[in-house]
């Protein structure tokens, strides 16, 4: 095994704990705010980042992240 080799583990390695790290997609649209059932047009799943970033807290917490 030489270094591109052992370059290119590394690479793959880290891009695997990128992908397993990233947030998860979450649930589907539902026409309404998951965090505080506001109604909302066009598949939207919150109605603003706040919503969004305490559902996200909500949810981390529950799932032991």
């Amino acid at each position: 095994m030489d270094d591109a080799d052992r370059a290119q583990l590394e690479v793959e390695r880290e891009q695997e704990r990128l992908m397993r790290a990233r947030r998860p997609a979450g649930p589907a649209a539902t026409g309404a705010c998951l965090w505080c059932e506001e109604p909302l047009p066009d598949g939207r799943r919150w109605c603003d980042a706040a919503c969004r970033n305490a559902w996200e807290l909500t949810h981390a917490r529950a799932s032991g992240r």
